[in-house]
């Protein structure tokens, strides 16, 4: 790996363009580096996670409507909709936009977390949407996932975006927009136009994240990849971009980051050397906020030393800063303490979270959400109960670079009415690569499994994880087929509407 330096440069500076972090991400896009099995089994992996979340997701009404919208753009040689039938197809944006909604809703799919987040499987389903209507076979395919994953890894390594509020798409689309570009094989020239196009129009505000969190959490990502495979397309046709995108004395560094003397490290590979970046990016077991994981798993350990929820006094929770101000008592938000907020809220509040954690023993992507769930009378007196601390050690192992010496959880004290107290502590998730029980394929899919029970046939079942097993070897016609059919009677929104503008 290679780090380049990345800051702005006043426009009396030329910077040549060899010398930009959107060259350097282009040239990494185009460079034929090979992959190797342990890479491809993980990909394939993370193409099972999509789907099965997706599936799970494909009757809440966010992702019922993005299907709709994307049902009003139907094409003969077009990409697929995840439910959908797969002799129906449609333009590859928008069936992009309907898949990355599915995938996100449920915030089930893998993560990373550095200097910034992500959720990396989001690269996925625009990356497929352009290989299936184009033709691509499943080798290209892989070699586009790969090159997403690996740029939006690097990009999450260097530069927070939290920081300066801006939501994680300013990374994400981007690396779809070079993971499309390896994929159909362009010039460095073009990709390194489309990333600067992506990063232009993807920076927005974390409000989308805050507050009374709405649908748009899932929208997000699916806009993202909407906007880059629009990027890649009119850049195809010999259109520039704001250039240089992230150096210039009026972009992204310099009024929406770290200002005009920013200055950021972002480490890439050498051209030639593999891209496994992938390998270190994890899903998660639970359908939750990543930092949740783990401290779900310590709930659940915990609840076995305790008989009387009852003789609780008080629940703190020590862990990172990023943990307790965006989904702790830090953030400030009183709706994270309301038995009426929304899933998406819930999500996001680790004081909730912890509470049903404890008292359930376990975690479930419908159950623990549903309304009468959040509203139970005991789970609302221990829920007021907890509250989250920043602690220094836990923010440093949270950003500690070393993958081995992260952690993401926290220290859970409870204090009883009688005076004792119970400690306990757990930094990784036990799904996670280095933790108790790290997530292999059987796991993946079990989780599908689990998942899609009851929605869809077991020979739809096998048909599909045989397909996305087979991933390297597959011919442009099956790669069309790479998506889960749902019988359409059991499918809420499965035919063109006349609710909207579309």
């Amino acid at each position: 790996m290679r780090k380049h330096l990345v800051r702005v440069y006043p426009s009396k500076e030329k910077l040549a363009r060899e010398n930009q972090l959107a060259w350097k991400m282009a040239e990494i896009a185009s460079d034929n580096a090979a992959i190797k099995s342990d890479v491809t089994e993980m990909v394939i992996n993370r193409i099972i996670d999509n789907a099965s979340v997706a599936i799970a997701a494909a009757n809440r009404r966010p992702v019922a409507s993005a299907r709709s919208m994307a049902l009003a753009h139907p094409r003969t040689q077009g990409a697929t909709v995840f439910g959908m039938p797969n002799n129906q197809k449609f333009d590859c944006e928008w069936a992009a936009w309907a898949n990355g909604t599915a995938v996100r809703e449920l915030d089930f799919h893998d993560t990373f977390l550095a200097a910034d987040y992500s959720h990396p499987g989001d690269n996925i389903p625009p990356i497929l949407a352009v290989a299936q209507q184009l033709g691509k076979p499943g080798k290209d395919l892989l070699k586009g996932i790969v090159t997403g994953y690996e740029l939006h890894v690097n990009l999450v390594k260097a530069i927070c975006l939290h920081k300066h509020k801006k939501d994680h798409i300013a990374h994400l689309c981007p690396a779809q927009a070079a993971g499309i570009g390896t994929l159909l094989g362009l010039p460095t020239e073009t990709i390194f136009q489309a990333i600067q196009q992506a990063v232009h129009v993807s920076f927005t505000t974390r409000q989308s994240r805050k507050g009374e969190i709405s649908s748009w959490k899932a929208y997000a990502p699916s806009h993202s990849g909407k906007l880059a495979v629009e990027a890649v397309d009119r850049c195809m046709r010999g259109e520039g971009a704001p250039s240089p995108i992230y150096e210039g004395e009026d972009s992204v560094i310099a009024y929406m980051l770290d200002g005009k003397d920013g200055k950021y490290e972002v480490p890439l590979p050498e051209m030639g050397e593999e891209k496994r970046a992938i390998l270190e990016t994890y899903t998660k077991e639970h359908s939750a906020e990543y930092q949740s994981q783990a401290l779900i798993d310590l709930a659940a350990r915990m609840k076995t030393k305790i008989t009387n929820f009852d003789d609780i006094k008080e629940i703190v929770i020590h862990t990172s800063h990023h943990t307790h101000y965006v989904i702790g008592t830090g953030a400030g938000d009183p709706q994270k303490m309301d038995p009426k907020a929304s899933r998406e809220t819930l999500d996001h509040s680790i004081m909730y979270i912890f509470a049903v954690a404890l008292q359930d023993g376990k975690w479930h992507h419908i159950q623990s959400y549903a309304p009468e769930r959040a509203q139970r009378p005991d789970t609302v007196a221990l829920w007021h109960k907890i509250s989250t601390v920043e602690d220094p050690q836990w923010t440093e192992w949270y950003h500690d670079q070393n993958p081995d010496k992260k952690r993401f959880g926290g220290r859970v004290e409870i204090f009883f009415k009688n005076g004792e107290k119970l400690v306990d502590e757990l930094g990784l998730a036990n799904a996670h690569p280095a933790g108790a029980k790290p997530f292999v394929r059987k796991d993946y899919v079990r989780k599908f499994d689990e998942l899609t029970e009851g929605i869809i046939s077991k020979d739809e079942r096998d048909r599909f994880i045989a397909l996305a097993e087979s991933l390297p070897d597959l011919t442009a016609a099956q790669v069309q087929e790479l998506n889960v059919q749902i019988p359409i009677e059991k499918l809420v929104n499965n035919k063109r509407d006349t609710k909207g503008i579309f």
